[in-house]
């Protein structure tokens, strides 16, 4: 199983920018699929972004299509997800996790591992 931290979060204002890291531990990174998900207050867990582990794969959920981009560094083991055009709407905490399988929706049978989440809070 791999170990993931996330990092990058904090307070913007709308239409900023910020760059999410996610950082695995462990040698099997590179065979993960790896995605984004975020929460906020009151809602349920959604799907944002995923990547699959040769990173030629990637989708976004179509809230944050053109704005986010999903990518990674199997050297480093880390993913990343940059965020431009940030929105009131798209404070949350964001997680990343380690996908058994490449998919564009949230299945939790499909997380292998989730990181403890880093909040992101734009500011209107």
């Amino acid at each position: 199983q791999v170990k993931l931290v996330e990092s990058g979060g904090g307070l913007v204002q709308a239409g900023g920018s910020l760059r999410l890291s996610c950082a695995a531990s462990g040698r099997t990174f590179s065979r993960y699929a790896m995605g984004w998900f975020r929460q906020a207050p009151g809602k349920e867990r959604e799907f944002v972004a995923a990547i699959s582990w040769s990173g030629v794969s990637l989708g976004y959920a179509d809230s944050v299509k053109g704005r986010f981009t999903i990518s990674r560094d199997n050297a480093k083991n880390t993913v990343y997800l940059q965020m431009n055009s940030l929105k009131p709407e798209d404070t949350a905490l964001y997680y990343c996790a380690a996908l058994l399988t490449y998919g564009l929706s949230y299945d939790r049978s499909q997380v292998g591992s989730w990181g403890q989440g880093t909040q992101v809070t734009v500011s209107s």
